[in-house]
């Protein structure tokens, strides 16, 4: 090979690992996840939980699969202080300072800026992706390809990019974004965003064929992110350039918690997405559920011929339809005449609801906790 040549295959090759070497992912493992009680509790949430029997928890199947195609060592896992020790138990390969612990809960748009300003000081070229802890990927051949493409969009546009996901169902648990132009292969310009709609509007919206769930997974420059904080949330950026020379110290965490508990307790989707003008939402069907709901976990679990759903336990169904159920596994649950409830024993607690009332299951927490205390919840 002529010398000419192999110079120019050094230069690529060190600029593409350069390129790669620059790309962080935050994955977000801080919720309660008290839609899912009882079978998650405060001090053990679903994102720690093996919910399909794989002996992997949510969070670990998430970051295996965001280590596919973002070096392990730049992978970053915020979370609150309660849950550390769980998060190195599950994830020994994070190490301590790869863990942005909050001691107070003060919603998305603060943790994911705290994040930024904590990474750029690490790599202020950064491409960072912010993702749920809690969400199920079937296709991850086609999720990875979706992340790749972000990835190398963003790098060339100061963009926020949001992952988007054809609905398959008039889903009333789940954001929408209405795409407007493509720009770039499955790539749009951002219209709308409409959270939570009625079923009608719903129905609406997946006829329509211009709506796409939000995933809630993001992607952008570091200093994007940053820009639109301090364009969209001057009260949460101020917070933090005011101790931007604590970041990648050993007094950072510290500091930063100061900041955090000022922060006002609201949503990157609201406080950023929804306001700036030169948001994409990238679109693609790689069989995504947020596992929010066990009413989501249902639609995306194996279910037996009367569609029934037994995620753990022995099970058995006479005359039932619908179901889903979940108790300890050397526990027999038998179901006579039941149809379209959510049915699960764990530990000191019994639940039966019926799956079209799911929603009271916080206000079911909140009683529990108000009149028996935190025992139960």
């Amino acid at each position: 090979m002529p010398k000419k040549s192999i110079t120019l295959a050094i230069e690529y090759f060190d600029t593409t690992m350069n390129t790669i070497n620059n790309r962080y992912c935050v994955i977000l493992a801080g919720g309660v996840g008290s839609r899912f009680w009882p079978f998650s509790r405060t001090d053990r949430p679903k994102q720690f939980l093996d919910l399909f029997g794989m002996n992997r928890s949510l969070l670990q199947m998430t970051y295996d699969r965001f280590a596919t195609v973002i070096p392990p060592e730049n992978i970053f896992i915020s979370t609150h202080e309660q849950y550390v020790d769980l998060v190195l138990e599950q994830l020994p390969e994070v190490s301590r300072d790869r863990i942005l612990a909050e001691s107070q809960r003060r919603n998305t748009a603060p943790c994911v800026a705290w994040a930024a300003y904590h990474i750029r000081a690490l790599c202020p070229d950064a491409t960072l992706v912010v993702t749920p802890a809690d969400h199920l990927i079937l296709r991850q051949d086609v999720f990875c390809d979706a992340i790749v493409k972000g990835m190398e969009f963003v790098e060339n546009s100061p963009t926020l990019l949001t992952l988007g996901v054809k609905p398959s169902r008039p889903e009333t648990e789940y954001g929408y974004i209405q795409v407007g132009n493509e720009i770039h292969d499955t790539i749009s310009t951002v219209k709308t965003f409409t959270e939570k709609p009625n079923r009608d509007l719903a129905q609406v919206f997946v006829d329509s064929g211009e709506f796409f769930w939000n995933s809630g997974i993001f992607i952008w420059k570091v200093h994007t992110i940053i820009d639109a904080v301090r364009q969209h949330l001057p009260e949460i950026s101020q917070r933090f350039e005011s101790c931007l020379e604590s970041f990648g110290t050993l007094d950072e965490a510290e500091v930063v918690q100061r900041q955090l508990a000022a922060c006002p307790n609201i949503s990157i989707d609201y406080g950023v997405m929804e306001k700036a003008s030169n948001v994409h939402v990238l679109c693609a069907e790689f069989g995504w559920s947020d596992v929010g709901t066990w009413g989501s976990l249902y639609e995306c679990s194996q279910k037996d011929v009367c569609d029934n759903v037994a995620l753990h336990g022995r099970v058995l169904c006479y005359d039932s339809h619908r179901n889903i159920v979940s108790a300890a596994e050397e526990k027999l649950v038998i179901l006579d005449g039941l149809k379209d409830y959510i049915v699960t024993d764990s530990e000191n607690v019994l639940l039966i609801c019926r799956k079209g009332e799911q929603q009271r299951i916080r206000q079911f927490v909140n009683d529990a906790k108000t009149k028996f205390g935190n025992g139960y919840v």
